[in-house]
């Protein structure tokens, strides 16, 4: 499965696009795909295919100057149609002859239709989509780039964007082939399958059936709501803390910070392409000073062989080939040294350690009343109100819901520490069933009176079925990983992962059928892929090659620690693993898109 067919493909569709109005052209793009557009085609290949001036898109601005024929770049959302609108409106009377194309992506809709005509413009523009869907970010990263996915779909009931997803999924199998098996993990994965059939040009059953260009056996729709306990948890592998503490956007981070010691800040672009990096994106975090030490090592071993040329030709060839490599290893070192120095100092300022204890005393279910009691002290010193609500949310996923009790004290305080304003942002966490309580039943109270809340977590049942916080006496190594575990220190396994792995592992589903009843939303299987057979000599007949190679699809979003767990059970079990996710989130973007009140 080559993911960077889909990148020519989305170029040879804009290049295709641009061209469709001869001459020179202006550009606005809509700020959420600038660094997206660098990923598929930079300003070079714009101006290669006729535009002339690139701006972005600012609701400041009234009127923009520029060419005759004009693109704009968008999302299809209102606040942005209605801007656009006002540009036109605005310019009519000084550029009567001016060209206007909307091109939304992925999709038009027809609300945006609506209020183009309504705004009196609508005679004036065409609309064109542009089906960007899912973006190359790396060799077995696939993503949407839809961060307000999770809000919407799973706060608002918004279903707008599954179209978008199924529509990836179909625009996949035309390129690779039918998917023959087919898992569904939760109510939105199955929407979404139920919306691949309907889009599909021929009924699935027919395609699979007669099994032609099949490169994909497996797919795995999951749901971010079926564990929201996951993206809550610290992250310790180096590519997930780099994204916490710094925030990667479409694979590009920004290593510019005041407080770094890296004489050499600025953007860097993450991919396996980048040596360094893909050795230790995986790793936890406190082997990751061992790797870059054995490579300064290396580089300076490189360095000294210029003390030991003995000919012209001997350091024309150092030059040409070891120099400008062992410059470029140099400079890629130095970043990573700056970022690792940055994590650590950011980490020793804000109790990691403690904090981290408690996380694991959440997930192993031991000492609760000292847990709360610890997240009452940090209500008090007024901690980050963004680092003690993840420790409360995970409270209540880990013990299935807050005693009564608990839940209404730790409310209070934490409202009475950080604003009475953060209030419709708890009530969003309770209507998402991320933060519950419950009240004990009392002995002389009669049922009828009783006021109790149904408990919605089911954290407990699953994490003793699958095992997925290991005991004390299984040793998890961290510098060699033995089990997908090390990505949270040992402390618990995905439950995405290990679902993951425990299916791909069974040729039925049947011996699991207690466990997938616990699953949020339920489990709905598609499966026409036979397993090896046994032949009459009993060998096993090789299945398709297509059985090894699998799609997980994250709905909602997915975080750099599941990824990497991914990584390890691909590595472990010699299967080739591709991750499409809506975005890729970290535990504070996840708290901070169901937020009403932003951090400031």
């Amino acid at each position: 499965m080559d993911v960077h067919l889909l990148k020519q493909l989305q170029r040879d569709q804009l290049a295709h696009m641009l061209e469709s109005e001869p001459g020179k052209k202006d550009f606005v793009i809509d700020p959420c795909f600038t660094k997206l557009l660098d990923r598929i085609a930079g300003a070079t290949f714009l101006k290669d295919h006729g535009v002339d001036k690139i701006y972005k898109l600012d609701p400041s601005q009234k009127s923009l100057a520029g060419t005759d024929i004009r693109f704009y770049f968008v999302r299809p959302a209102i606040p942005t149609i209605k801007l656009i609108a006002n540009h036109i409106n605005a310019e009519k009377s000084s550029h009567g002859l001016r060209k206007y194309k909307i091109i939304m992506v992925p999709r038009k809709l027809h609300v945006c239709e609506k209020i183009l005509e309504s705004e009196g413009v609508y005679g004036s523009i065409s609309i064109e989509d542009f089906n960007l869907e899912l973006v190359t970010l790396d060799n077995d990263i696939l993503s949407l780039e839809l961060p307000d996915f999770l809000r919407n779909f799973y706060l608002d009931g918004d279903q707008t964007w599954l179209h978008t997803v199924a529509s990836s999924i179909v625009h996949l199998e035309n390129l690779y082939g039918n998917i023959p098996n087919v898992y569904c993990l939760g109510k939105g994965a199955q929407m979404t399958f139920d919306l691949i059939n309907l889009l599909s040009d021929k009924p699935r059953e027919e395609s699979v059936e007669k099994g032609d260009n099949q490169n994909i056996g497996h797919l795995f729709i999951i749901d971010r709501d079926i564990d929201f306990v996951t993206p809550l948890c610290a992250p310790v592998t180096y590519e997930a803390l780099l994204d916490e503490i710094y925030g990667i956007e479409c694979g590009i981070i920004d290593l510019t910070n005041p407080d770094s010691t890296s004489n050499t800040p600025g953007k860097l672009l993450l991919t396996a392409e980048n040596e360094i990096f893909q050795m230790i994106r995986n790793r936890h975090f406190s082997y990751v000073f061992a790797y870059i030490s054995d490579k300064a090592k290396e580089l300076k071993l490189v360095h000294d062989k210029k003390d030991d040329l003995k000919s012209v030709k001997d350091m024309r060839h150092f030059v040409s080939n070891d120099l400008r490599s062992l410059k470029q290893q140099q400079k890629l070192l130095a970043q990573h040294i700056g970022a690792c120095e940055y994590i650590m100092s950011t980490k020793s300022k804000g109790s990691f350690e403690e904090f981290t204890h408690v996380e694991h005393c959440l997930l192993q279910g031991s000492d609760t009343k000292e847990c709360i009691n610890f997240i009452e002290e940090c209500l008090y010193k007024q901690t980050n109100w963004l680092t003690v609500l993840r420790l409360i949310c995970l409270l209540s996923l880990t013990e299935d819901g807050i005693q009564s009790k608990d839940y209404k004290s730790l409310r209070t305080k934490f409202l009475h520490s950080h604003g009475f304003d953060l209030m419709p942002s708890w009530f969003n966490l309770k209507k998402l069933g991320i933060l519950t309580e419950y009240e004990l039943p009392q002995v002389n109270k009669p049922l009828g009176k009783m006021a109790s809340i149904t408990r919605r977590g089911q954290f407990k049942s699953l994490s003793k079925r699958l095992n997925l916080v290991p005991k004390v006496s299984e040793n998890v190594d961290l510098r060699t990983p033995n089990d997908m575990s090390y990505v949270f220190s040992g402390a618990y396994t995905p439950l995405a992962c290990k679902l993951v792995d425990l299916i791909l592992s069974r040729e039925s589903l049947i011996s699991l059928d207690d466990v997938l009843k616990l699953i949020p939303g339920g489990v709905k299987c598609d499966m026409r892929l036979k397993p090896a057979s046994k032949a009459r000599g009993g060998h096993s007949i090789p299945s398709s090659p297509a059985a090894k190679v699998v799609l997980v699809y994250f709905l909602g979003g997915c975080t750099f620690s599941e990824i990497a767990a991914l990584r390890y059970l691909a590595r472990r079990e010699g299967y080739k693993i591709t991750i499409a996710t809506t975005a890729i989130i970290t535990g504070n973007s996840f708290v901070e898109s169901v937020m009403e009140r932003k951090p400031i």
